[in-house]
């Protein structure tokens, strides 16, 4: 686990297929990009319950679709400092550990908002919002790891 774009980037020498994960305290949005990291989409929203019920339906998507690493979206305070929630995601990706896989810890900030924004100019409803917003957002943060991990020399 690091919030290293090189270490990260060094553990995936060849590319792959990433995971990226916004975990909230009642969701985790999941996206997916391609194996030469170029396009984030939106995958699902896990409704959270205890972890071993999240883990089974992440190893699953892991396993379906090849994935070789995994970005958790990290939620700092907009001075850069951590927070409960930083700490809560900082707790999940640890425990994603015995998955095997590369992790990478990447700057969330403003992704929901980001997310939320767009979606309204889109005018899409409250309730389809609701629906999607934390799967955007990992989608969101997904893109812009990807975007900072691809200019990295191998």
């Amino acid at each position: 686990m690091t919030e290293d774009r090189k270490i990260f980037r060094s553990a995936l020498p060849d590319g792959g297929r990433l995971l990226g994960l916004d975990v909230g305290t009642k969701t985790v949005g999941m996206a997916l990009c391609d194996a030469q990291w170029m396009i984030a989409t939106a995958a699902e929203t896990i409704e959270r319950r205890k972890f071993s019920k999240d883990l089974e339906r992440i190893k699953t998507v892991i396993t379906e679709q090849f994935i070789s690493g995994i970005i958790v979206g990290l939620p700092l305070n907009l001075d850069g400092s951590q927070s409960k929630q930083t700490q809560a995601a900082k707790s999940f990706a640890q425990n994603l550990r015995p998955l095997g896989l590369p992790i990478f810890l990447w700057d969330e900030r403003w992704s929901t908002q980001a997310v939320t924004r767009d979606l309204i100019a889109a005018d899409v409803s409250r309730k389809r919002r609701s629906k999607v917003i934390d799967q955007m957002a990992a989608a969101y943060i997904l893109q812009g790891a990807i975007d900072g991990l691809a200019a990295i020399e191998t």
